[in-house]
């Protein structure tokens, strides 16, 4: 079991400091209580909320690539973004395991197929974190909503933000979770910590985005949702 403490170790980090533009990062000062010495999920939940969209975007979304002529509709999916609500807010990431059929060893975020009981992409994404990772959907304080995400194996992706107080305890499925690990999010929200590739993938040539952190690559939909987060928050500035 994973266990993530309030004043757990929190190495290599970087923060804005109140007032820092957020030209290079988030300004998560904007989203604190005025007076709060450190975050609360409800509280940063609501916060954000007022920005993000509260039903399922119907139209827009993005993608890094054509898809391949002839590549079979993988079908829809819901992923969560776990921001954890900590003086310095990070998300959680997972690594699938070696085993499985699809995108195996790689990082992303908790999440999967729409099944036929889920009545929105909210219960997908929520169902799909306490299945990988064993958090429930009682601990997370749904936010809103992100872009749809249209991958080039056919797959269109609804990301959710959720925030979690720290504390929590995780136990990760080890049929399809490898290792969860978390990023700062001012790590993220830093464009010099990303970067552009491309590389050939089923017959075309797809360009992407990729961060570098601690030894794990995270790139395609994975990166792309990150940059629609951390560019939504740079707009948002303080009252």
């Amino acid at each position: 079991m994973l266990h993530r403490g309030r004043k757990a170790a929190q190495p290599r980090r970087r923060w804005l400091k109140q007032g820092e533009s957020a030209e290079k990062g988030v300004n998560m000062a904007a989203l604190k209580s005025p007076g709060a010495s450190e975050f609360r999920a409800a509280v940063l939940a609501a916060r954000l909320a007022v920005h993000l969209p509260q039903v399922p975007p119907q139209e827009g979304g993005h993608d890094d690539h054509h898809r391949v002529a002839g590549t079979p509709l993988g079908g829809t999916a819901a992923v969560l973004l776990p921001l954890v609500a900590a003086n310095e807010p990070v998300l959680l990431f997972t690594r699938r395991t070696e085993a499985l059929v699809r995108h195996a060893g790689q990082v992303s975020f908790p999440g999967g197929r729409v099944e036929i009981q889920d009545a929105s992409p909210r219960h997908t994404a929520l169902r799909e974190t306490a299945e990988e990772i064993g958090l429930v959907p009682e601990r997370v304080a749904v936010a809103g909503y992100l872009s749809r995400y249209r991958t080039g194996t056919g797959f269109d992706i609804q990301p959710l933000v959720g925030v979690i107080d720290p504390g929590f305890v995780l136990t990760p499925n080890p049929a399809e979770v490898a290792a969860v690990f978390e990023v700062p999010l001012s790590f993220l929200a830093d464009p010099a910590n990303r970067v552009r590739a491309t590389r050939e993938l089923n017959g075309g040539i797809r360009s992407f985005y990729t961060y570098t952190y601690d030894g794990h690559e995270i790139w395609g939909a994975t990166a792309a949702i990150i940059v629609d987060l951390v560019t939504r928050l740079a707009a948002i500035e303080s009252p």
